[in-house]
């Protein structure tokens, strides 16, 4: 019989490694969420921060910890910091994007709505800096504080970016590093900070995060197009009937003569969808291969993450973040 170990996937190992700081975690999560004078607060926090999720980003900030020798308390304030960060954005990107489900279930904004899903994601934010303060480290201060700002300008970035047939592959990669790999990264950083790890650690750790969150969305973008419905919690062509420019159409679009940039102006700049424009949307990206050299951007970026673990200390932990790279893409499998 195969080891239960082996067996598991890298984040559920990650989370046996990591089980008392998660609970401390969430114990905290639960308790700055409150709101004595407005419940729809923690009604509308719970629906999203309850509905299931690896909580990966607050892991990689135990993980970074606990990695580079931390025994203290604050790991577990950062780690809570950094799922208060994902979920505000969570609930703003669903406003924006009109969303109805999220995870398999009802959006927060499609179960209350538009009005409440953005106040409670900036209350969100809010915790969040009140959290991110109480360690009292100037330095992790300015890199969550920083990723915040990140992410805020690669959303307002993709805004302009995503129906645009000029977007190509440079943008593509900064609006990436801002709204997904920027608090992958800070989440690793802030771990290695606190525990006052030397900078080639802190620098290692950066650099595993950022890959490993632009890795992570690559993979993402190609499983809107080539996923499992029931297990991403998401409908296939999501993105093309948002009219989202990723990878898999950028590289398509790149390659496009005449009549194929026509169709892709039509349908994601101008936004007039009709019956059967899917299929020929797939039947684009096979033609030019793009959702197999999108695989390969997001093997690339998969192997950066893990060559940057190279120069950490031998531990348990650096073994999982290593297995963890390749399951953000193995997960198109």
């Amino acid at each position: 019989m195969m080891d239960s170990a082996i067996a598991a996937k890298p984040h559920e190992r990650l989370a046996e490694v990591l089980a008392d700081d998660m609970a401390a975690v969430n114990a905290l999560i639960r308790e700055r969420m409150e709101s004595r004078h407005a419940p729809r607060i923690p009604e509308v926090t719970a629906h999203l921060v309850e509905a299931g999720g690896k909580r990966l980003r607050p892991m990689l900030t135990l993980a970074a910890a606990r990695l580079c020798g931390y025994g203290g308390p604050w790991h577990v304030h950062l780690a809570a910091t950094v799922e208060f960060i994902h979920t505000a954005t969570l609930l703003h990107d669903d406003v924006v994007d009109e969303s109805a489900q999220r995870r398999g279930r009802p959006t927060a904004n499609l179960l209350w709505d538009n009005k409440s899903s953005v106040l409670v994601g900036d209350y969100l934010f809010a915790r969040s800096f009140q959290l991110m303060v109480e360690p009292g480290n100037l330095r992790v201060l300015d890199i969550l504080s920083n990723a915040s700002a990140t992410i805020a300008e690669g959303e307002v970035l993709q805004l302009s970016a995503a129906q645009n047939l000029a977007t190509d592959e440079k943008v593509y990669l900064q609006v990436v590093r801002g709204k997904t790999a920027a608090l992958f990264s800070a989440a690793t950083e802030s771990g290695a900070v606190i525990a006052d790890a030397p900078e080639d650690h802190v620098r290692a750790l950066f650099a595993y995060g950022d890959a490993l969150g632009i890795a992570f969305q690559i993979a993402d973008d190609l499983l809107d197009y080539q996923g499992d419905s029931d297990a991403t919690g998401k409908n296939i062509g999501d993105d093309f009937r948002e009219r989202k420019l990723t990878l898999p159409v950028i590289k398509a679009v790149a390659q496009a003569d005449d009549d194929e940039r026509a169709f892709w102006k039509r349908t994601i700049e101008l936004g007039r969808q009709e019956a059967g424009d899917l299929d020929h949307a797939l039947e684009l990206m096979d033609k030019y291969d793009t959702l197999s050299t999108t695989r390969n951007d997001a093997d690339r970026w998969a192997d950066k993450a893990k060559s940057a673990l190279a120069t950490l200390p031998d531990h348990p932990i650096r073994t999982v973040l290593h297995d963890l790279a390749d399951y953000v893409v193995a997960r198109l499998a």
